[in-house]
């Protein structure tokens, strides 16, 4: 009946069933397998409060999809009845306010495409993701996508003023103002912004655009520690100010695995520095001119050389140098994926705290475990790390996921010790749900039950993502 009625709504070619969905039943990083009733295809808000209304009549739970492309299993499907309400059709940039500094885009629009429709009338949209060719603003959204370039322009929630959202039981909230500020009450839009679709539908944003830049200059430098790293960030970030828009810390092994699994690319270093064991990818954004920006960071880095903060420097000379560089940094995913499943931690810990960090839990992770390898990289610039675990050559990969739950524990253990927490930019989602109530404060996890409990009573928005039914 509840199939019947939302095929009314959507049409019968946008209800798809049977191998149609396949597709949308599996994550991006292949762990997760649901099953679904069907993959129904709104093209308009309107559709998207009819079919939900229609939901939360027949308890039938919903799905959110953008472009699938989440990390922890936030848009599977894990209980059942339920169907993927997939929002690729809601795709279009509705408005561009250049006087404002604002656009309005629907949640089905790939990042790339606001990225590109933001320079055509000569803006900056800032997030910027190794995936922006598939994910989609929706997603981005509902996750707080964080991405290379937090350290100047902030996570996802910090680049929108206001939002369009299909409530649980089917209301439309009309939030898409362009106001800078707005103190008339709660601020809503961040509720829905990092909820993973548990809330609420975020069918349209009203985004932030910037001034493009009128330089931009990319240098990778050889460090020997973590330690070096924290430092010429600290140094970088006193001679740059906020024209540091990119800092990203790579392990030796992860560049060394690109090469690996896609020999076109080069780390482009020579002798010892081709060996360094880590490695830092710098971006400078300059407001002034090409021949400012070059000076200033050929100053600071040099700088960096005469103090032996740094090693060694390649600064990009030109477009096609600064991509192939940028390319190295978000090819890590693909080379791990290509390479085989991993023990993967997507944590957030003070930047003060993160060398630290890194040598104690190597220790300790290869006192329990021997012979793994530690796959590090991410964003040291806001204190994010990707700490994966990988076989190496001492285990299989079926021996080294079936210690999964125990790294876990340890690399959770220490970001208590150490103020983190279990998740930086990816979410919660299926991955970390029932490890949430052990490491989340208990008032903010009850708050958090309230909010579900008031906004969502009939559980029909993605459940099972998130919040564990059985901590309330």
């Amino acid at each position: 009946m509840a199939l019947a009625q939302i095929t009314q709504i959507v049409g019968a070619d946008h209800v798809w069933t049977g191998q149609l969905m396949q597709p949308f039943l599996t994550d991006w990083r292949g762990r997760y397998q649901g099953d679904a009733l069907a993959v129904v295809r709104p093209a308009s808000t309107a559709e998207v409060a009819a079919v939900v209304r229609c939901c939360a009549q027949h308890r039938l739970a919903i799905v959110p999809q953008g472009g699938n492309t989440s990390l922890c299993g936030a848009a599977t499907p894990s209980q059942q009845p339920a169907i993927i309400l997939s929002l690729q059709r809601l795709n279009r940039i509705r408005s561009i306010d250049v006087d404002n500094d604002t656009m309005v885009v629907e949640a089905g629009c790939i990042l790339q495409t606001v990225q590109e429709a933001a320079l055509a009338e000569n803006r900056l949209f800032p997030l910027r993701l190794a995936a922006e060719g598939s994910c989609t603003i929706g997603g981005n959204l509902a996750t707080n996508a964080g991405g290379t370039q937090v350290l100047r322009y902030g996570n996802t929630r910090d680049l929108v003023l206001g939002l369009e959202v299909v409530t649980p039981s089917g209301d439309i909230w009309h939030g898409l103002h362009g106001l800078r500020k707005d103190n008339s009450g709660y601020d809503l839009r961040h509720l829905f912004i990092g909820s993973e679709g548990t809330l609420g539908i975020i069918t349209a944003a009203t985004l932030k655009l910037y001034p493009v830049p009128v330089a931009q200059y990319t240098a990778l430098i050889a460090l020997h520690s973590v330690s070096a790293a924290v430092q010429l960030l600290n140094h970088c970030r006193q001679g740059f100010a906020a024209s540091l828009t990119g800092f990203e810390l790579m392990a030796h092994n992860c560049l060394e695995a690109v090469v690996q699994c896609f020999p076109e690319q080069r780390i482009g270093f020579t002798g010892a520095s081709a060996q360094a064991p880590w490695y830092v990818l710098l971006e400078l954004s300059d407001y002034e001119s090409e021949s400012h920006a070059r000076e200033r960071l050929e100053h600071i880095l040099g700088q960096a050389l005469e103090q032996h903060i740094a090693l060694d420097v390649i600064m990009a000379e030109n477009l096609t140098q600064s991509q192939a560089l940028w390319h190295l940094r978000e090819s890590i995913p693909l080379a791990e994926k290509v390479l085989g499943k991993s023990i993967k931690h997507d944590i957030g810990v003070p930047t003060s705290q993160v060398a630290a960090f890194v040598e104690e839990t190597n220790a300790l992770i290869q006192q329990a475990y021997p012979g793994v390898e530690h796959v590090i990289f991410g964003h040291l610039g806001d204190g994010n790390l990707h700490y994966n675990v990988a076989k190496g050559s001492a285990y299989s990969e079926a021996e080294l996921l079936a210690l999964e739950q125990r790294v876990y524990r340890i690399v959770f253990d220490q970001l208590t010790k150490y103020q983190g927490t279990i998740s930086a930019e990816h979410g919660v989602g299926q991955l970390k749900r029932d490890w949430l109530p052990q490491y989340k404060d208990p008032v903010a996890l009850q708050l958090m039950h309230q909010i579900k409990q008031a906004l969502d009573p009939l559980n029909i928005m993605n459940p099972g993502k998130v919040l564990s039914q059985q901590e309330k």
